[in-house]
């Protein structure tokens, strides 16, 4: 797959194209990859993703922004997986804001990226003040030559698989909600990093997991699984926060203490799939309560595991 930043001034190729965030790559954008490719090959030309970096919200409302499902790292590794051959990733500011809806048709879509076949999310809206919309679009396909072709919402079990809907799941930890609504685990991949080594004083050594984003969609200690060490993913047991136990004003971090495992893996780029929540995240009066109260978070991923009969997919 080829990555692009920005948009050419003048296309070389015709493309079947789809634009969006595509926050997670969920069974909903899944769907829709998934007709754009059998679209490309009928055409013979490029499947291409448009998508925007940051995310609209977090240029215009950066405090209100949801927070992220995916590094763009890892969307567009999966949007690899699903067949994608192009992804353009435009630089999002307030110069591509301004651009109406017409002029957003006419510099991108048509010039810029050529496109025979858009397809877009039945509520996909675009141009200064989201004043561009399917409507807009059809017309212009008439007079540009391409077809536009919308997109219905996927339901699983009656609700519309959305990038909001897998926040609220993760939010409330419900993580196998989530799981069905992303087609696979929630994961947050990241190096192993150097840490204070905390853990290793009271008997629980973990792998910092370096997070690079501001905000993350769920808090807690969770049953999880590592990918990228083995040939196998390794279980263990993730908290994820801000660690009130040990300071205050702490940004979020990601620790797993991998089960019956005591290798040096400093370095390495790993994925922690998070599979089940154990509790949320608490304050402890001192180490010791803390020590105690991982040694029950570590039977209970052990008891998770046993009664799932050692699930460890990634």
């Amino acid at each position: 797959m080829l990555v692009f930043r920005g948009v050419p001034g003048r296309a070389t190729t015709s493309t079947v194209l789809t634009i969006g965030n595509f926050d997670g790559v969920h069974r909903g954008h899944r769907a829709l990859l998934a007709e754009l490719t059998a679209k490309a090959r009928e055409l013979a030309l490029p499947a291409t993703v448009l998508t925007f970096e940051p995310h609209p919200r977090e240029l215009f409302a950066p405090d209100q922004a949801p927070p992220r499902l995916a590094s763009m790292r890892d969307k567009i590794e999966l949007l690899a997986e699903a067949g994608v051959d192009r992804v353009h990733v435009c630089r999002f500011d307030r110069k591509l804001a301004a651009l109406t809806g017409e002029q957003f048709i006419e510099q991108i879509l048509v010039r810029g990226l050529s496109v025979r076949h858009l397809i877009i999310g039945d509520d996909f809206r675009f141009g200064k003040a989201r004043g561009g919309d399917f409507a807009m679009l059809q017309r212009a396909g008439q007079e540009h030559r391409f077809v536009v072709e919308a997109m219905h919402t996927v339901d699983l079990g009656g609700i519309r698989v959305s990038s909001s809907a897998v926040r609220e799941a993760l939010a409330a930890g419900d993580i196998e909600h989530a799981e069905q609504l992303l087609g696979r685990a929630f994961v947050i991949a990241g190096r192993v990093m150097d840490g204070k080594k905390i853990g290793r004083t009271i008997g629980f050594p973990t792998a910092n997991i370096q997070v690079k984003r501001k905000r993350l969609p769920l808090s807690g200690v969770f049953a999880v699984t590592v990918s990228g060490i083995d040939a196998q993913p390794l279980p263990g047991a993730a908290n994820i926060g801000v660690r009130p136990t040990i300071a205050e004003g702490l940004k979020p971090v990601l620790e797993v203490h991998l089960l019956d495992f005591d290798r040096d893996i400093y370095g390495r780029h790993v994925d922690v799939n998070f599979l089940h929540k154990l509790r949320s995240e608490a304050k402890f009066d001192s180490l010791d309560a803390l020590k105690a109260q991982i040694a029950r978070d570590v039977a209970d991923v052990r008891a998770f595991f046993k009664l799932n009969d050692g699930k460890t997919h990634g």
